[in-house]
């Protein structure tokens, strides 16, 4: 998204804040990222918290305090606000394995959706989802957040048009010093593959998504291997890897080469997450500073993209901007059915070629985009 994207996108929830009624809005999962979502929507000037659901009743009623000025209602069954003819749109922050079958529901009884990612954990799933997206007239945004941001977006399209040459290759990762908490609030579901679908899935797929946006295209196959070697069966019964080392291999021969872990110490340099593009004539860092190194010998790296003030919300404003525009907005939209179907493509492909042990190709996931 470039500045004249956002600045449209403003100038259209503003006119929406003035012109239209309240759209009531329902968030279905009221944890860590069902809050934040919360948050945002009440920031938002033309939108009412109508409903929240949440099967945990201290999530709940915290949700609700946060939410007590527009008094919604509360449901511990997400069918019920499905059911109710009055409910505009509905942000979905729950559980990886549960995304789909609501966005579906959601969309087929008419409601705008946000679906956090990964809009889906399976390709089955993911398949399902863009089948309904693309039958209904309502808008659909996936939480790919890193879509939002200017600084990120401006360099990439300056490495689109040419600043660092043909993109050859990509090297990401995403470490972390920690595992998840396990006895945190999501720990009864997260250790879980089956309800996940592990760090690659449920948390990578944004720098995945990041490497598919510089690159300009989804994989054709990956390989690689992944494993539990620190957290052995931590907390009991644990089904997710806590490490692992992917290479995608992608149209015109571009590479990217992708790892993870947990247990990367944080005193260690080179931790975190990183996103360095290579290019015939340079390369970037993506994700650190935008900061572009010239292939030339004793020329000096210079910034790809200004430092830009982040609007909170971005992705939220523009996703009532496009309801009330008619699902459109100059530009595409923070993350798309497309966007979000492909990066959560992304994410499963490499899961399945570490869990198989063998090269897995995009069209063995069955899905059309």
């Amino acid at each position: 998204m470039n500045r004249r994207h956002f600045l449209a996108g403003s100038v259209a929830g503003l006119a929406f804040a003035q012109t239209t009624p309240s759209l009531n809005t329902a968030v279905i999962g009221t944890g860590g990222r069902g809050t934040y979502l919360l948050r945002g929507v009440i920031e938002q000037p033309g939108a009412r918290v109508a409903a929240l659901c949440d099967i945990k009743p201290d999530r709940l009623d915290a949700a609700a305090t946060i939410a007590a000025r527009d008094n919604p209602a509360t449901y511990t069954d997400w069918r019920r606000i499905i059911e109710r003819k009055d409910i505009d749109a509905v942000f979905i922050g729950t559980p990886p394995y549960l995304h789909s079958e609501m966005a579906i529901a959601a969309l087929q009884a008419g409601k705008h959706v946000y679906c956090e990612k990964p809009i889906g954990i399976t390709a089955a799933q993911v398949r399902a989802l863009v089948a309904a997206a693309k039958a209904s007239k309502s808008v659909f945004v996936a939480g790919q957040q890193l879509r939002s941001l200017r600084q990120i977006g401006e360099a990439v399209r300056r490495i689109h048009e040419g600043a660092i040459g043909e993109v050859i290759m990509v090297k990401a990762q995403r470490e972390a010093s920690a595992d998840l908490p396990h006895d945190g609030s999501s720990g009864d579901w997260y250790f879980d593959v089956s309800k996940s679908g592990g760090y690659l899935i449920e948390q990578s797929v944004h720098n995945l998504d990041l490497c598919n946006w510089v690159i300009g295209a989804h994989p054709v196959r990956a390989c690689g291997f992944g494993g539990i070697l620190m957290y052995k069966n931590d907390p009991p019964g644990r089904t997710i890897f806590d490490c692992g080392s992917l290479t995608y291999d992608y149209p015109k021969g571009v590479k990217m080469s992708f790892t993870q872990s947990v247990f990367h110490p944080s005193s260690m340099p080179n931790g975190n997450q990183s996103v360095h593009v290579f290019g015939t004539k340079g390369g970037v860092d993506l994700m650190a500073n935008t900061m572009l190194y010239p292939a030339e010998a004793g020329t000096k790296p210079y910034p790809l993209a200004a430092k830009q003030e982040e609007p909170p919300y971005a992705r939220l404003t523009a996703f009532y901007a496009a309801i009330v525009n008619g699902g459109n907005l100059p530009g595409n939209l923070p993350a798309d059915i497309t966007i979000g179907a492909t990066a959560a493509l992304t994410a499963i492909l490499g899961h399945e070629a570490m869990t198989k042990e063998r090269v897995m190709t995009w069209s063995e996931l069955g899905v059309n985009l």
